[in-house]
């Protein structure tokens, strides 16, 4: 099973990071892509739980950034809603 969703998710975020005029928002976003980036290539897949903790951080992130970042959130999150589609449970 490929995790390219995961590592996609993570590039994106980390690019969001570095157009946020946040800090607080960048650190947080650059937190979230080191997770992703780490759970994409661990030898066993995350569980339901822990992507649904990293989508609710997103979402919340995605609602108070602006415009641009926001887009590039909401793909960051596809990204990882596509690889939890293919991860087993729930």
């Amino acid at each position: 099973m490929t995790r390219e969703n995961l590592a996609d998710a993570s590039d994106t975020l980390e690019s969001a990071a570095d157009a946020t005029t946040d800090d607080d928002a960048a650190e947080r976003l650059e937190s979230l892509a080191d997770q992703l980036d780490s759970l994409s290539t661990r030898d066993r897949d995350p569980d339901h739980g822990r992507l649904a903790r990293i989508e609710n951080a997103l979402h919340d992130l995605e609602e108070s950034s602006s415009d641009d970042v926001a887009e590039l959130i909401e793909s960051a999150h596809e990204s990882v809603v596509a690889f939890r589609e293919t991860v087993e449970g729930v």
